[in-house]
């Protein structure tokens, strides 16, 4: 059995959870949130808990059922608590600034790079270094976090770039000489 998928969710107070054609809709004070469930897999909601159970021990189902508990779960955190990214800009010159809600960045390339936040994202940024990737959604917090990252790589020479903030990025040695 799935150590995962078998421990019920609690509801927290709050936050208001329905099941309609498959899908499940998760609805806060932050806002709302909803994913498509697998046929397969059936959710049970009792009073303040949700249960994830599955028809068989197959491989598949068995992969599908801790998936499952664990999208609802993060859908049932991100509306009570958010889900938040650091990543931090290491090297002299680079910068970002806000503007508005759009986030422009100086990374050593000719031209500043300006990047939109889709919906449900907002950004902080308490240093010119340091930017807060904030929602309520962890599949698009991790992915704007990780387009922003891919603007500039952090190298293995110097360590110049975008990186995550508990990020370790291994060095090299330069050019050696005989």
């Amino acid at each position: 059995m799935s150590r995962v998928g078998r421990s019920p969710i609690t509801i927290p107070d709050g936050i208001q959870v329905k099941i309609k054609d498959g899908l499940v809709i998760v609805t806060g004070s932050k806002g709302e949130l909803q994913e498509k469930i697998h046929p397969d897999i059936k959710v049970k909601i009792n009073e303040q808990e949700i249960l994830v159970e599955r028809p068989s021990d197959n491989k598949f189902h068995r992969s599908l059922h801790g998936l499952t508990r664990s999208l609802i779960h993060n859908m049932i955190l991100g509306l009570t608590e958010g889900f938040i990214k650091k990543l931090e800009i290491v090297g002299v010159g680079y910068r970002a600034e806000l503007k508005g809600k759009i986030v422009t960045f100086q990374l050593g390339f000719s031209h500043p790079i300006y990047f939109v936040p889709p919906d449900g994202i907002e950004f902080e940024i308490p240093t010119p270094n340091i930017v807060v990737v904030k929602g309520i959604d962890k599949q698009l917090v991790g992915q704007v976090a990780a387009k922003i990252r891919s603007f500039r790589p952090p190298e293995p020479y110097k360590g110049k770039g975008i990186r995550y903030e508990d990020e370790y990025v291994r060095r090299k040695a330069g050019k050696a000489t005989v």
